[in-house]
């Protein structure tokens, strides 16, 4: 979040005509998917006008610049990293969950720079990710039936009838925890916690009994000596790399929290969501005709958009001519996630059809939602050598069709949990018992998540061979 104000030099972030016929409320017009039913419809106004009056979580300076790193990631000259909890919660907010989190994301884009040798755009899922879809509105245990969590944002996780009543006042809670969030990880990095020049700071207590151990140490040894040699031969401090830039971003699922914070500002056109810097439209929600897409169409921030195994090709390339038809570089990123079973079937289509519109965009497989299942005792799981095949697919079909995979989406944590099966420690079905803390869906560990990065460094390497 350390992010530099965009120069204006050669930007290729041209402006254009503002989105037509659109107000930050013009999606209420369009049937609205995935929406809390709020019982108190006069409590619920009354915070969304006291989150409109709060102070924005981000800026449009902060924002135009990862615009401005998306288009030359299109241009494959930077990769992204976007990772974090699939969904956070209001009781883990606190110092050493967030440093933890931090420190793995550092740690995988050490090893993404070293190895891809081009810098990472680094975003977090957290600071807002406190929403999530449901495939049903309502939840039955034992003949008691019940809204379904949707989300710290809504309700509470707890089975019961008063914490599931969907709650106005929880809104004004995650804008406050978000900007706690922010507010904590900008002190760490505009403190020198980010320093390459002192990595070691980076270790977590976990990190001696791995056995990736040895390849990391050997990672930041090398990177410290190249960083010696620059300074001694330039005979200049490599200052900027003292300071890592960290952008937020969440889904935008929850319609009015995203429209109150939706504002225009001095000195620049159009309309911003100030809640984040890049939010998404997962696949449940991106109806050409719906209220998401419509909310999606006039704001400026980069948007991402999930693309699965059931998207056609007219739909996405109607989700591009909607979402940016001015063919702006740096607006659209999509993130895919078929399957290892379906990728290589599925994606080739989506990516000619994407070639045929002639929109710039930026690729980025998310390998892990496709890859969700349950075991024999009913625990949701991700097998990671699954997590990897589609990983490691993803570069080969992209390279086939002449596209650039440019990054990279995971569920990960900074915990020392057992949720994904699999990895360098080869974790078994009985381990999930151990220690499974995920209220939605299994998040890779701070393990797993690095042994990811050096993975996706070795098939970079092997592709460009």
């Amino acid at each position: 979040m350390n992010v530099p104000v965009p120069t204006g030099q050669v930007s290729p972030l041209h402006e254009v005509n503002p989105a037509k016929d659109w107000t930050p409320k013009s999606w209420q017009k369009f049937p609205a998917l995935q929406q809390a039913n709020y019982p108190d419809q006069e409590a619920l106004s009354a915070a969304l006008e006291k989150l409109g009056e709060l102070p924005p979580l981000v800026t449009s300076w902060e924002i135009l610049a990862l615009r401005e790193q998306i288009a030359e990631a299109q241009n494959g000259k930077r990769f992204v990293l976007q990772g974090g909890d699939c969904a956070e919660s209001f009781d883990e907010v606190c110092s050493p969950l967030i440093t933890n989190r931090l420190k793995v994301l550092l740690q995988m884009s050490l090893a993404l720079i070293h190895g891809l040798q081009m810098p990472v755009v680094r975003i977090g899922r957290f600071a807002g990710q406190y929403a999530k879809p449901r495939s049903s509105d309502m939840e039955t245990r034992n003949g008691v039936t019940l809204p379904s969590y949707r989300g710290d944002l809504v309700n509470s996780v707890e089975f019961t009838e008063k914490t599931r009543i969907p709650d106005p006042e929880r809104l004004l809670q995650a804008h406050a925890y978000s900007a706690m969030t922010m507010n904590f990880v900008r002190s760490l990095v505009d403190g020198g916690f980010a320093d390459v020049h002192h990595t070691e700071y980076w270790d977590l207590s976990w990190l001696e009994h791995s056995p990736l151990a040895d390849e990391f140490h050997k990672l930041t040894e090398s990177l410290g000596k190249s960083l010696r040699f620059m300074e001694t031969i330039t005979g200049r401090d490599v200052g900027s790399l003292r300071r890592v830039d960290f952008f937020t971003s969440h889904e935008a699922l929850h319609l009015p929290y995203e429209q109150a914070q939706t504002r225009q500002v001095p000195r620049q056109w159009g309309w911003f969501n100030l809640g984040t810097h890049f939010p998404w439209i997962g696949m449940r929600t991106a109806d050409l005709d719906g209220a998401h897409v419509e909310y999606f169409r006039g704001i400026r921030n980069p948007i991402g958009i999930k693309v699965g195994p059931g998207i056609s090709r007219d739909w996405l390339a109607g989700l591009l001519e909607k979402l940016n038809p001015g063919r702006e570089p740096g607006r659209i990123v999509l993130i895919h996630r078929m399957g290892e079973a379906n990728i290589e079937d599925k994606l080739p289509g989506l990516i000619n059809a994407v070639h045929d519109t002639g929109s710039p965009v930026l690729w980025i497989s998310d390998p892990m939602h496709g890859n969700t299942e349950s075991t024999g005792d009913g625990i949701k799981t991700r097998r990671f050598r699954k997590i990897m095949r589609e990983m490691e697919l993803a570069f080969d079909v992209h390279r086939a069709h002449d596209s650039r995979l440019g990054g990279v989406h995971l569920e990960l944590t900074g915990e020392n949990v057992t949720e994904c099966t699999g990895g360098a420690r080869d974790l078994s079905d009985e381990d999930l018992k151990r220690d499974y803390k995920s209220t939605v869906d299994p998040r890779l560990n701070y393990e797993q998540s690095l042994e990811m990065a050096m993975l996706i460094v070795q098939k970079h390497a092997r592709n460009a061979s």
